[in-house]
Formats: C-alpha cells, structure tokens, sequence
C-alpha cells in the first residue's frame, strides 16, 4: 500500500509540476525583429526564432515586424531566391500575420527593383529601416536582433 501511495504522489507531483510550466500564459507581444546582415544561417535562424516566439505566444497574441536594410535585404533576394527552407519560413510567418518591412534607402542605394526581391510589394517599403525600427519602439515593439 505505500508503494501504491508514493507512486500516486510522485506521478500527482510530475502533473502538477506539468501543469504549472506548460500553462504559462504571455500578454500580448509587439515585436520587431532587425535584421541588416546577410549571412542565410542566421536569417533562417532569426525566423526560426519569430515561429517559436508565435508558438509560445499562441495565435491573435502577437504583433511582429521584421525590419530588413542593408545587408538584410538579401534575405528577400539571395538567400530566399536560394533556399526553399528560408522561402518556406517566410511564407509560413507571411501566412501568419508577420509583416516584413523593406527600407527604401536600401533599394535605392543599392539599385535594387522590388521585381528582384523573393516579395514584395509598395505596401512593405518603409522610408528608411532605422527610422522604421524607431518608430515601432516608441509604438511599444520590444527591439529583437537575433
């Protein structure tokens, strides 16, 4: 009988133990993630990181932007153009609500046409990138540089 008793609080004890971390809950997050380097390993990991932020987070808890300049655009040129995984996370967070945010001084600077891009259209050009990531931080977006 006491074996049957201390196996009955050690598996009640792993429950609640269970129950207390897997059921922790978050307020709703804004987020911007910066992304201005060009290196595929670490942009197909800044998105790794934005579906486990969601996935934590839970569906209609969340606001994410990811800012691209500089070298950061070649996420939407090269590497996406490149590499169906990073295409597959970029359409995967799209499809998600996750808003990609291209810098105009960028593509000017850089003589780069929105035709050159995996997407885009006008609506994700934002004046300048920086600027952009500023205004999302007074707006309450916590600033991620993964």
């Amino acid at each position: 009988m006491t074996k049957y008793l201390v196996a009955t609080f050690a598996a009640l004890s792993l429950l609640m133990t269970g129950t207390v971390f897997g059921s922790s809950s978050y307020d709703k997050q804004k987020v911007v993630y910066h992304v201005n380097y060009s290196d595929g390993k670490r942009a197909i990991g800044a998105m790794r990181n934005a579906q486990n932020h969601i996935n934590a987070l839970g569906q209609d808890n969340y606001e994410i932007q990811f800012v691209l300049h500089g070298n950061g655009i070649e996420l939407l040129r090269s590497v996406a153009q490149n590499n169906q995984d990073a295409a597959g996370r970029i359409d995967s967070l799209r499809g998600q609500g996750v808003n990609f945010k291209i810098c105009a001084n960028t593509l000017k600077g850089r003589k780069i046409a929105l035709d050159d891009l995996y997407f885009a259209e006008e609506s994700d050009v934002v004046p300048s990138g920086v600027a952009e990531i500023g205004k999302l931080q007074q707006q309450g977006f916590v600033y991620l540089r993964p």
